[in-house]
């Protein structure tokens, strides 16, 4: 980084010279003139799609964006990418998608970013892939950028009370328990998504945003200004002028996304009780920026980490109540009060984490964030698990339930659909440990999450009386005693793949333990005879994606 960094680093070698006349001519045609080809030229990589109220309002923030460059000097260039949406696709085939798409959306920034030669990046995020998968373009492409999250959607009314959308998938199970009707379902999935936004509690797309923001690729307090909050269009705008401020100091996402602010990321997943999912994105970026990261990391960091943050799904709070709280700004100031935040390390504004932490704005009386010494847990909400069924490492949620440990004779299904088909019919029995494999990253293929089996369980009510581990992801809405990210997953050999119904599952969370009552060598004999069943997915990207795809304990990243 210099006070001399040339601004059009990149840009001046599509842009100038005579030898260069045919990409101006070009340029020219759709309204940029020379004024504009003279000025650093500026990505703004939206990930708008109308398929979901979580990027559906990025266009216009995008424009916000273009506004902000403009005034400080640049040349905005808008383009898109593909987006999913977890929820939507949640039970179906369609979710099989949603961890590939992380991929492609990294793939397209990088891919636009080397072709066009941006000075800088801009890019704008929503739904849950969307947040890591721009991360990962930007680091990838170490081109100065910054990180602008949508924010989330703000919670709905039904019958006086809020709700968010895990209250519709938790409905499901109730509906089909035969304690919710078919008008108060309709009635309820009108009332819970009630405009644009990300899904409203410490879900994957918070968690994410939050883990973004405290690592320091985002502007610090701009993640939680909800998503129609009138001021997320100044959050839009500021970020376009930060982007050439940025560019002026020559700082680079790999100068950001170091060791000490991705283990900053890490705690602030467990401090807040975040998502699963947030072990696979971190794992994945660090990879992409050259950072040395294991999964073993998570459980060290959630072990010294208290649990502060009173979100749903395992607390009582929203997004928007964390933002009327203080922010991920409090949140910072937590976590350098619990000593666990590497105060030093670098943001995209040019002060240090630690800075912004000290000015955090704390609201009289709040109880969203709780203050060090009366913390919801002495311990954070990620534990890692190994033994007999995950020699490479499962992924445990705590926060949301007490339970540490149990024990109980496996229930396997072969996928998703076969699982979701039991717990509706009320076969399930308390004691059981449910079993779904064939859905990792390799034999889904992309690794489906299982809120519509788990909510289903909360609906029916025995979600505090079974286990649930698989070779699958969990949504940030998950909670209750789960596993997932069982590694190796059954396509690839793991000893999940050997598991029989009436088998003695021990989850020991303590011992961090997950083991089945079976000898090495009937291990073994059972896998050499298992056959997964026929995959009809196995065509086309998802094909692809299955061929090269990692281990989920690497973050299922593609080679």
């Amino acid at each position: 980084m210099n006070g001399g960094f040339d601004l059009k680093h990149r840009s001046r070698a599509l842009t100038e010279g005579p030898e260069r006349a045919v990409a101006r001519a070009y340029l020219k045609g759709i309204g940029y003139d020379d004024e504009a080809l003279a000025k650093p030229i500026i990505g703004v990589a939206s990930t708008w799609i109308e398929t979901m109220p979580c990027n559906f309002h990025l266009r216009a923030l995008g424009a916000k964006v273009k506004e902000g460059i403009r005034a400080a000097g640049g040349t905005p260039m808008e383009f898109n990418t593909i987006a999913i949406s977890d929820g939507i696709t949640m039970g179906t085939s369609g979710m099989k998608t949603s961890l590939v798409s992380r991929e492609v959306i990294a793939d397209s920034i990088e891919l636009v970013g080397r072709a066009h030669l941006f000075d800088a990046i801009v890019a704008l995020s929503g739904c849950d892939k969307t947040i890591p998968g721009t991360v990962m373009a930007l680091a990838r492409l170490n081109v100065p950028g910054v990180m602008i999250y949508g924010g989330s959607i703000l919670p709905g009314r039904f019958h006086g009370h809020d709700v968010t959308i895990q209250d519709v998938f938790e409905a499901v199970g109730r509906h089909a328990a035969g304690t919710m009707n078919d008008e108060e379902l309709h009635e309820l999935e009108g009332a819970a998504s009630p405009g644009a936004g990300a899904c409203g509690a410490q879900y994957t797309a918070n968690t994410m945003a939050m883990a973004f923001e405290i690592l320091g690729i985002s502007p610090m307090g701009s993640a939680m200004v909800p998503a129609v909050d009138a001021s997320k269009a100044d959050v839009a705008r500021q970020a376009g002028e930060l982007v050439i401020d940025v560019l002026r100091r020559g700082l680079m996402p790999r100068d950001i996304i170091t060791r000490q602010a991705l283990e900053n990321a890490i705690a602030a997943v467990a401090c807040s009780g975040g998502s699963t999912n947030g072990v696979l994105h971190l794992l994945a970026v660090a990879r992409e920026a050259g950072v040395e990261l294991s999964i073993d990391d998570f459980d060290r960091i959630s072990e010294r980490t208290p649990l502060l943050c009173d979100l749903r799904p395992g607390g009582q709070y929203v997004a928007v109540d964390l933002y009327h709280a203080g922010g991920v700004p409090l949140v910072a100031k937590r976590l350098h009060e619990a000593g666990v935040l590497h105060d030093g390390a670098i943001t995209v504004t040019g002060r240090s984490v630690g800075e912004h932490a000290r000015e955090a704005v704390e609201a009289d009386g709040q109880r969203v964030v709780r203050p060090v010494s009366d913390p919801l847990k002495r311990t954070g909400g990620l534990a890692i698990l190994r033994g007999s069924l995950a020699p490479e490492g499962c992924v445990v949620k705590l926060a949301g339930h007490e339970r540490r440990t149990h024990t109980g004779p496996a229930r396997v299904f072969e996928s998703e659909e076969d699982a979701m088909a039991a717990v509706t019919a009320q076969t399930i029995e308390p004691g059981d440990v449910i079993v779904i494999r064939n859905e990792g990253p390799a034999g889904g293929p992309g690794m489906r999450e299982m809120l519509a089996v788990t909510a289903a369980l909360v609906g029916i009510g025995i979600d505090d009386r079974v286990a649930l581990l698989t070779d699958g992801r969990f949504s940030g809405a998950t909670h209750g005693l789960m596993a997932g990210h069982v590694a190796p997953e059954a396509a690839r050999g793991g000893p999940i793949g050997a598991v029989r119904d009436g088998d003695r599952i021990t989850f020991d969370v303590d011992a961090r333990r997950l083991d089945v009552d079976l000898g090495e060598d009937e291990i073994a004999e059972r896998l050499a005879a298992y056959r997964a069943p026929a995959n009809g997915d196995m065509t086309g990207a998802l094909a692809r994606y299955a061929r090269v795809v990692s281990s989920a304990a690497e973050g299922a990243v593609t080679l």
